[in-house]
């Protein structure tokens, strides 16, 4: 289902790429951090293209929740843990001042896009401890915080931590509104990078500088990208209610985001890692938590996204590998996506302009973090072992013809092991299970009506188109087609 930004923003499509061209500088995505980093180098007189898979807007941007906050969940805490407090501190001054930047560009230029300053809130109904150790970490990187028991929240909290100073707004609108008038190309999937050139389906980009700000970078090699990162999935629920006054986001295990947009609530959670959710209900779930705490809630739609995860929690910003001097990476947001965008648009216009870079060693993709790195390493080791193998070893779940109506699974059909989604009418339509990125056997996703690889992330719908990468294709999808007799 559509986000509620893609419902009220409409942006005139552009056309594909036709032909070959050279521009000084070329970014791969259409999202926010692309958009924001080719307006910045195209007003400092740089000629910029971007290249868009499917929509400007169509990925992440357009599904967020778009809290513009430097309160990143109790992240504090473990970055001073992981990597000491300077590391925290330039963390926070990196994001806050990326809050200010919005509000200098919306404020100059009389951006339209329900721009809003209010505090965030951190709250738990179950855990003190944590949040006085937040708080603390919070308070020595030099955010504005103060502990609290009066959210505004229509129930009550044990506690929360209040930072000051935050803001939301509608993520399309200032997309859309910095989109008008670049360069840009829609439909338009970059297939290969090499050198100084982008092969995309319909013509090449030959540029000085290339930026990936295509949300998981499809090179493999060099970068290993594929190696630092997963991907993982939340929910997000809309329904009326009054508006709150703030932004809260709670520290409790199967706990909620909430902000309001307009006269709707959205109450965000149920994350998971990328292809592990066979069992569903997300959106169920979702749906009795917000209501046990706002009762007669009724949800009017839903939506969900996707995030990349890093090892240490930090976002991978700046070369894209010590071998490609004018690839640029910026990926790896976590679930705070809108402060890092900008922060990364700024930090790679500056890199290519030659320009002094604050936070480039904080966010720098060839950081060596071993200590805060490991056990996230390990992990995504496990999974990629555990899932490359299952393609192999794990048998079928059952005949095609045990799938019921509208659901999909990893069956037998015709003697082999395929990935089946069956119709509402009975048609069974087959795709090759393994994932084209590095061969992961892809999972079923019940609430998305997708296949979604363990691996990597990347997902596909119900008959195998490309919807999200690593990935750079759709599934071979050579459909089966079985009426039921």
């Amino acid at each position: 289902m559509e986000s509620i930004w893609h419902q009220t923003a409409k942006f005139t499509p552009c056309p594909p790429l036709s032909g070959d061209l050279k521009a000084e500088a070329a970014v791969i995505g259409g999202g926010l951090a692309g958009i924001l980093t080719a307006a910045f180098l195209t007003e400092a007189g740089v000629s910029t293209v971007v290249l868009e898979a499917n929509r400007t807007g169509f990925g992440q941007t357009g599904n967020t929740t778009a809290k513009v906050t430097a309160q990143h969940g109790a992240i504090y805490r473990q970055l001073e843990s992981a990597h000491g407090a300077e590391t925290a501190r330039l963390y926070a001054q990196a994001q806050q001042e990326a809050v200010e930047d919005y509000q200098r560009l919306i404020a100059d230029r009389r951006i339209s896009c329900g721009w809003e300053r209010l505090p965030a809130y951190l709250y738990s109904m179950e855990e003190e401890n944590v949040l006085d150790d937040e708080y603390a970490a919070e308070k020595r990187a030099g955010l504005p915080v103060e502990l609290t028991v009066e959210t505004g929240l229509p129930f009550p909290v044990k506690k929360a931590v209040r930072c000051d100073r935050q803001a939301q707004f509608h993520p399309l609108r200032l997309l859309y509104y910095l989109a008008d008038g670049l360069t840009i190309y829609e439909k338009t999937r970059v297939l290969e990078a090499e050198g100084d050139t982008l092969r995309t389906e319909h013509g090449t980009v030959r540029a000085q500088h290339i930026v990936f700000a295509c949300h998981f970078p499809f090179v493999n090699v060099p970068g290993y990208y594929f190696m630092r990162m997963h991907q993982e999935r939340s929910y997000v629920a809309a329904a009326g209610a009054a508006k709150l006054p703030g932004m809260y986001y709670s520290v409790d295990e199967g706990g909620l985001s909430l902000r309001s947009a307009g006269e709707l609530l959205l109450a965000g959670g149920g994350a998971h890692r990328t292809g592990e959710n066979r069992g569903g209900g997300k959106y169920e779930a979702l749906t009795r938590s917000a209501a046990l705490l706002l009762p007669g809630l009724q949800p009017l739609l839903h939506w969900s996204a996707q995030d990349c995860m890093t090892l240490d929690g930090i976002p991978y910003i700046g070369q894209f590998s010590a071998n490609t001097p004018h690839w640029y990476a910026v990926t790896g947001f976590g679930k705070w996506g809108m402060t890092s965008a900008m922060a990364g648009a700024k930090l790679l216009c500056g890199l290519i302009l030659g320009r002094e870079t604050a936070f480039a060693g904080l966010f720098s993709p060839q950081r060596f973090t071993p200590a805060a790195s490991a056990a996230a390493l390990a992990e995504n080791s496990v999974h990629a072992v555990r899932d490359l193998s299952r393609k192999l070893l794990a048998p079928a779940r059952g005949a095609a013809v045990s799938l019921p109506p509208d659901h999909g699974g990893v069956v037998e059909l015709g003697g082999e092991k395929v990935g089946v989604y069956k119709a509402l009418d009975g048609t069974l339509y087959a795709v090759d299970v393994r994932c084209p990125h590095m061969g992961c056997q892809l999972e079923w996703n019940p609430d998305e009506k997708s296949w979604d690889c363990p691996c990597h992330g990347s997902r596909f719908d119900r008959y195998g188109k490309l919807l999200d990468g690593p990935a750079q294709m759709g599934l071979d999808a050579a459909r089966q087609e079985e009426k039921r007799g």
